[in-house]
C-alpha cells in the first residue's frame, strides 16, 4: 500500500514531535531510535525514509523544538509574564514539553556537529527574541537574561531538594524582574 505524500509529512511530523519531547525527558544518549518511533505510533522500519541517523534525527528535532513560536504582528512580548512562565514549577516539572535549551543544554556540549549547530541557532533565535523584548535591545543583557532563565531552570531540577528547587526558581524570577 503506497503512503501519500501527505501521510509521509505527517508521519515526519509525528516522529519529530516525539523525539523532541523524550530527548527533553531523557536526554540524547538514553532515547533509542525503536522508542521514538513506538512514541509516534510507527514501526522501527520507517525510520530510515525520513533520516540518515539517529544523529541526524537529534538536530532536526532539536532545531524544531527550538524554533521560536510564531507572535502576533505588531504585539509586545511581555517580559515579566514570559519570565514568571518560564520560572514557573509547571515549566520545571515538565522538561518534554518545555524549553530544550534548559533540557539538553548540559548535553549539547557533547554532541555532534550537526546538533550543536542546531543548537547554536536555536540560542541565536531565543537571543534575538529577547533582545526584541528588552527595553533598549541591548544584546549582552538579552544573553544575560536566557542565561539565568535557562540555569534556574537547570539548577532548580537538579536539586533533590524541592524547597531548594523553588527557591532557586523564585530567586531567577526576583532577579530578572528587578533588572
Amino acid at each position: 500500500m503506497r503512503v501519500t505524500r501527505e501521510q509521509v509529512q505527517e508521519n515526519r511530523r509525528r516522529i519529530l514531535e516525539a523525539a523532541g519531547r523524550l530527548f527533553r525527558e531523557k536526554g540524547f544518549a538514553a532515547v533509542t531510535v525503536a522508542e521514538v518511533m513506538e512514541a509516534a505510533g510507527l514501526t522501527h522500519g520507517g525510520f530510515y525514509g525520513h533520516f540518515a541517523s539517529k544523529e541526524d534525527l537529534a538536530a532536526q528535532a532539536l532545531a524544531q523544538a527550538l524554533a521560536p513560536a510564531p507572535r502576533e504582528p505588531g504585539k509586545a512580548q511581555d517580559l515579566a509574564g514570559f519570565v514568571a512562565a518560564y520560572l514557573s514549577a509547571s515549566h520545571r516539572d515538565r522538561p518534554g514539553s518545555g524549553c530544550a535549551l534548559a533540557a539538553l543544554g548540559s548535553e549539547a556540549a557533547r554532541q555532534p556537529a550537526p546538533v550543536r549547530r542546531a543548537f547554536t541557532e536555536g540560542v541565536e533565535a531565543r537571543l534575538a527574541r529577547m533582545q526584541e523584548a528588552m527595553p533598549d535591545r541591548d544584546r549582552a543583557a538579552a544573553l544575560a537574561a536566557i542565561s539565568q532563565l535557562v540555569g534556574a531552570v537547570m539548577l532548580a531540577r537538579a536539586v533533590d531538594d524541592p524547597a531548594l528547587s523553588d527557591e532557586i526558581l523564585a530567586a531567577g524570577r526576583g532577579a530578572l524582574t528587578e533588572a
